[in-house]
């Protein structure tokens, strides 16, 4: 038993040894550990301390030279203020020149001379459709003078008597030129007889040019089984109903390429207006504009937009009386002079560029439309044109008796035949169909919205309107209506937005490349001095719209014409409403193209991943320098927010985003000294000797495209 308990004790000891040793190796560790994390949280505060005193030096050293660099930016954005003044001593060398051309053509600024043109044709009794064509091309290029002084001029050098002088002589020359089409329609009725096809014993006319296909057909032997047409090289044709069948009446089919039917404001919003810099801003500008941003938003955002329709006239036609509140939503905020000499900062903020969650308060304060029916013409837009689509009373016809032709007065002129009849609401009565080859020129990337005009509401409506039926390959659509209506294929204006991805990269001396990529469409637009060129639009690896690529225009006629073929890349007021944007503080945004446009023509700039995360009051994008059209890109990250530019560690293909500066760089004022500091002495001389036309037509494509929030 001795011998037993003795062994234990032994055993305890050993045991007790290596507990001890175990316990003692424990608390070494735990103090290894804590002495550890206490040189670890050394370590930290010190690289913190460090990091911190690193930034401050290099904040300190930024505020130093930030009068001196701010400076120097003035002095290149004087190139903002040399384009505005060469535009404007154009438009007044153009007006010179049109006076001394004496080609007889009115200057359609000039009330008395476009009266005159107007009285003159309203008295000319030629009503042949061919001389109405030909007149009508001259009276299309009148309107889009008009138009686009609107959008061109700065607010200072027009008045508002002359905006509503010019939108008032748009919307006469719009009606005198429908009215003449009315007048030749009549005309061709008249002797309808002299024109009867061999096969039918009825009357078909089809007479195109750019602006018009003009359909006509006369219903002159009233057999059943003439009840439906389809129009000689056109594909437009109709089914009738077999009481019309019967009856003296004519169809006409009139598609005009423009639209002169929907509301001015939006006719004119399809070229927005995009105002550079005004002179008392730009002198103005010291270290101090940059420090008070919201300031500067509130003032940007004092004007209001509010929405307001034209007048309606006896005939049902517009009046431009009280557009001019409308054209808030086209064309800059409109100051008045004391209050553009009260802004320090160097940019107009254009209502395009407002704080959208300003412009979501003011959408609330308008009047919701509740009627389904009715088109939101700022969600959808008509694209191809218009189709009216009448059914008339046929005149009497012309008589040949003995060699002589006899018709008889019939005074009523153009004449609607009622359909459904007048008095007969209650009964039911079998719809017109209708079917129309739509436009090569114009792309539809999705089936197009039919709608009708309703004079009385002024508004367009898609009640009425069956059994639709498009045939995508062919391009052909065809519907049921219960009357005859005035018809537009609409289609939704932000298809293409937002952007999957954009690029602007310079291609020579004062030359440079815009890429938009849209989920349907890669569009590229040239840009060579003052003008631009659309070089390609390609869908599904196909290039298409062909007759508008390859003509050097104005930025402001580009969109027009992009606009006009169903190809929308320019937001406009309420397109935040339709889609999701990446919202970012106005004047940074302004200031980030304005500054990208001066740095151009030696900088390449594209689209980043990371400019989602960096919040709203800072932008990222891709930058590098670029003195070759065809040399490879050497992509970094810059961040910037209107007063500090800086360059990024991180790459497009990082884990996550940060802040962190690249190493060896430091912050700038501007995005220009930011470059400079990587930059090559050739393309900083390049930057200074650019010229100031490609800079503002630069600066004015980045604003119309808003590649940093719509992408």
């Amino acid at each position: 038993a001795n011998n037993k308990s003795g062994g234990k004790k032994k055993v305890s000891k050993a045991e007790q040894l290596r507990l001890q040793k175990e316990e003692e190796r424990r608390l070494k560790e735990e103090e290894e550990a804590r002495l550890q994390a206490l040189r670890d949280e050394a370590e930290r505060l010190e690289k913190e301390r460090i990091e911190q005193e690193q930034m401050e030096k290099l904040e300190a050293k930024d505020q130093e030279r930030r009068e001196s660099e701010l400076a120097e930016l003035h002095s290149l954005e004087q190139k903002f203020l040399s384009a505005q003044q060469w535009k404007t001593d154009y438009r007044a060398r153009a007006k010179w020149e049109h006076y001394l051309s004496c080609d007889g053509s009115p200057d359609p600024t000039v009330l008395r001379e476009i009266n005159t043109f107007m009285s003159l044709w309203r008295e000319d009794q030629n009503e042949d459709i061919q001389p109405v064509m030909e007149k009508g091309e001259h009276v299309l290029n009148l309107i889009e003078k008009l138009q686009f002084l609107l959008l061109d001029t700065p607010p200072n050098e027009i008045t508002e008597k002359e905006t509503v002088q010019y939108q008032e002589s748009i919307l006469e020359l719009q009606n005198l030129l429908h009215q003449k089409y009315n007048g030749a329609t009549q005309q061709l009725l008249k002797t309808a007889n002299m024109r009867e096809d061999s096969d039918t014993g009825n009357m078909e006319a089809v007479i195109k040019d750019k602006n018009v296909t003009f359909c006509l057909w006369a219903n002159l032997k009233k057999k059943v089984r003439f009840k439906s047409h389809m129009f000689c090289d056109t594909q437009h044709g109709f089914d009738l109903p077999k009481s019309l069948v019967m009856s003296s009446v004519a169809v006409r089919i009139l598609h005009t390429r423009y639209d002169h039917v929907s509301p001015l404001w939006l006719q004119c919003q399809s070229v927005p207006k995009l105002e550079v810099l005004d002179s008392t801003e730009l002198t103005q500008h010291s270290k101090d504009n940059v420090e008070e941003p919201e300031e500067e938003e509130k003032k940007a955002r004092e004007e209001p937009s509010t929405p307001a329709e034209e007048e309606t006239r006896s005939d049902g036609r517009k009046s431009a009386i009280s557009f001019q509140e409308k054209s808030n939503s086209i064309a800059d905020i409109n100051e008045t002079e004391e209050e553009t000499e009260k802004k320090s900062e160097i940019l107009d903020i254009p209502s395009q560029v407002q704080d959208p969650l300003m412009q979501e308060e003011e959408d609330e304060k308008e009047e919701v439309v509740t009627d389904e029916n009715i088109v939101d013409l700022q969600q959808f837009v008509p694209v191809g044109g218009v189709y009216h689509i009448d059914l008339l009373q046929l005149p009497p016809q012309v008589k040949q008796i003995k060699g002589w032709s006899m018709m008889q007065v019939h005074d009523v002129g153009f004449e609607a035949y009622p359909y459904p009849p007048e008095g007969a609401e209650n009964a039911t009565h079998p719809p017109i169909q209708i079917t129309l080859r739509l436009s090569d020129s114009v792309m539809y990337f999705e089936d197009p919205v039919i709608a009708r005009w309703d004079p009385a509401g002024q508004q367009w409506r898609t009640d009425g309107i069956s059994n639709i039926r498009y045939e995508t390959q062919d391009k052909i659509i065809t519907f049921e209506m219960g009357a005859f209506y005035t018809i537009a294929l609409l289609q939704h204006a932000h298809l293409n937005m937002p952007y999957q991805a954009w690029e602007l990269q310079p291609a020579g001396t004062d030359e440079a490349l815009l890429t938009v990529t849209t989920v349907f469409a890669t569009i590229q637009i040239q840009i060579k001095g003052n003008q631009c060129m659309l070089s390609s639009v390609v869908v599904e690896e196909k290039d298409v719209l062909s007759h508008i690529t390859g003509k050097w225009i104005s930025p402001v006629a580009l969109r027009a014409v992009l606009k006009k073929a169903g190809v929308n890349i320019f937001p406009g007021e309420y397109s935040h409403k339709y889609v999701s944007v990446n919202k970012k503080a106005p004047l940074t945004e302004v200031r980030a193209y304005q500054q990208m446009a001066l740095v151009a023509s030696a900088f390449a700039f594209a689209w980043s991943k990371w400019n989602q995360e960096a919040g709203q009051e800072q932008v990222v994008f891709k930058v590098s320098e670029q003195l070759k059209a065809d040399s490879v890109k050497d992509w970094s990250l810059y961040m910037f927010n209107g007063q500090k530019a800086q360059k990024l560690k991180i790459t497009e293909t990082s884990e996550a985003f940060s802040e962190e500066l690249e190493e060896d760089s430091e912050f700038h004022s501007t995005l220009y000294h930011m470059l400079k500091d990587f930059a090559s002495k050739e393309a900083i001389d390049k930057v200074r000797t650019a010229s100031f036309l490609f800079i503002d037509v630069v600066y004015q494509l980045l604003l119309a495209t808003r590649v940093l929030t719509y992408s």
